[in-house]
């Protein structure tokens, strides 16, 4: 049986690695994983991300599932959460499209652009719905 302390220590890392409003240096990878992801197939998206990572040996990268993230018809949908930038959200995504978005945006810093959902006049676009200037 723990202790009071020993209970108190674990609740407190438990808060730390859960808390993504906490100034981290860490970069987060979060797939969507309620049904509505899985079913678009995320579970293989995660899999990618989670090989990818592996095999670039990221140490400073954490890949996280969470449950719906609000916009089932764009999933399987990944955000990227790097510190002191803002979160990034990749929709429609496949196991080769997450590799690059590891490779690019993860380890190389520049943004794929063309998976990334913007919010614009209210409406849910990404660069393919986007008109160009």
């Amino acid at each position: 049986m723990k202790t009071i302390q020993e209970l108190e220590e674990i609740r407190k890392l438990t808060i730390d690695r859960v808390n993504q409003r906490m100034d981290r240096t860490t970069t987060r990878v979060v797939v969507g994983m309620a049904t509505c992801g899985i079913a678009a197939g995320a579970r293989p998206v995660l899999v990618s991300i989670m090989d990818t990572v592996k095999e670039m040996d990221l140490k400073d990268v954490v890949v996280a599932q969470t449950g719906c993230i609000g916009v089932c018809r764009l999933e399987p949908i990944v955000e990227v959460i790097k510190p002191g930038e803002e979160k990034v959200t990749y929709i429609k995504m496949t196991p080769e499209k997450a590799k690059r978005v590891v490779k690019e945006h993860v380890l190389g810093g520049k943004i794929v652009e063309e998976y990334v959902m913007h919010i614009i006049d209210g409406k849910v676009l990404n660069d393919y719905t986007v008109q160009k200037d």
